[in-house]
């Protein structure tokens, strides 16, 4: 038995769960709305407050389906009733962050900004402190997309291991090298 999948998921007072015909469930809470559709194959049941995800059979296909749906039911139900913050750190002389409305602009050692626009279900700030490193927070309901988007933001200018410069989640340990002077 999959031991992530036969966990029960235990549901908040004021989140609302709907499965459809076509095995779509649809999560709601104060902070918004999340849907995603479940194999066929796959049952999705609520009794006593809580929700439980049943396969057919042993076979690998279900196995590795119970779960998968398990987890991303479950981060539905905390994204819609706690939400989701990623913080990334921006490490480098002269490297900034701003926000412009949904559009997020970086300036990250380049010759040139760098303006990514976010997915209207992320929201972003950016919070320069005077002898610190800037820091973009980023927040929303859904936990793909918000990996997603900050990924994206990091891959702009990843980590390099002789300086530690670049874009980092906040609190990630980089592993450091030493420079050429080292090797005598």
């Amino acid at each position: 038995m999959s031991r992530i999948g036969k966990l029960p998921i235990s549901l908040p007072a004021n989140v609302q769960i709907d499965i459809s015909k076509e095995n779509e469930v649809t999560v709601k809470g104060p902070k918004g709305s999340l849907t995603t559709p479940v194999d066929r194959d796959i049952t999705v049941s609520t009794a006593d407050g809580q929700l439980v995800v049943e396969r057919p059979t042993e076979q690998k296909r279900h196995k590795a389906m119970h779960g998968l749906y398990r987890s991303l039911i479950n981060n539905m139900v905390v994204g819609v009733s706690d939400g989701y913050t990623e913080r990334l750190e921006l490490v480098g002389v002269g490297y900034k962050a701003a926000m412009a409305g949904t559009t997020l602009e970086l300036s990250l050692g380049y010759s040139h900004n760098i303006f990514l626009a976010l997915p209207k279900e992320v929201t972003a700030t950016a919070l320069t402190e005077k002898g610190k490193n800037p820091i973009v927070t980023l927040t929303s309901i859904d936990k793909q997309l918000l990996g997603q988007v900050a990924a994206k933001i990091r891959s702009l200018r990843k980590v390099e291991p002789y300086k530690g410069k670049g874009v980092r989640f906040v609190g990630e340990q980089i592993r450091r090298k030493a420079g050429k002077t080292a090797s005598k």
